[in-house]
């Protein structure tokens, strides 16, 4: 049985700007540090997104979703 390879896969593009940039925000008191860790990508066919992270988290914290802009690394310090 041969199998058809979608050559068109979800993976990002490196022509495609990402939908989303990917940060760890990790609360420590009053402080927040904002860590640029991956990005993610709308899919070219149906809903959903695709998420490549650069770096894992491995204290607590969260991962935000960001809309990428000019001004996205100032922002994030925000």
């Amino acid at each position: 049985m041969t199998r058809k390879t979608n050559q068109t896969s979800n993976a990002p593009a490196e022509s495609r700007s990402p939908a989303y940039i990917a940060y760890h925000v990790d609360d420590r008191g009053e402080k927040k540090f904002w860590s640029r860790i991956g990005a993610a990508w709308r899919h070219q066919k149906g809903e959903g997104l695709t998420l490549q992270l650069d770096l894992l988290p491995v204290s607590g914290g969260r991962i935000i979703l960001r809309a990428p802009s000019e001004n996205t690394e100032q922002e994030a310090g925000a």
